[in-house]
């Protein structure tokens, strides 16, 4: 009972995490999620239920630069620049339970750097 796996830990914190975090309408969130190749995150407005802008390593347009950390950094890049062209300025970040560093960090830091206030 008491060995949960790696993804279970995780799945705790989100449920935690997901208690306090919700996107509205004029503050969205921005979820994550990782995998073991690729990187997704999208902006979600919870009050309706809908992804308003997405962006992931899985895309036909992503063309893939250096390691991981920096395919997830040009992701937070797009996916803010995405945003930005549909009006969306603030959000709030859900790490979906992962720990904020590595590859999550770096997107975090390159939709800031494009300009999202979170």
């Amino acid at each position: 009972m008491g060995n949960l796996s790696k993804n279970d830990k995780r799945l705790k914190r989100k449920v935690r995490i997901r208690k306090r975090v919700t996107g509205t309408e004029e503050r969205p969130r921005l979820c994550v999620f990782r995998s073991a190749k690729h990187i997704y995150a999208q902006i979600i407005d919870d009050t309706i239920g809908k992804t308003i802008v997405s962006a992931s390593t899985i895309e036909k347009e992503f063309v893939k630069a250096g390691d991981k950390k920096a395919c997830a950094s040009t992701v937070g890049k797009t996916l803010a620049s995405r945003a930005m062209d549909n009006g969306i300025k603030k959000v709030v970040f859900d790490r979906n339970g992962y720990l904020f560093h590595g590859r999550l960090k770096a997107l975090a830091d390159g939709a800031r750097e494009a300009g999202l206030d979170f």
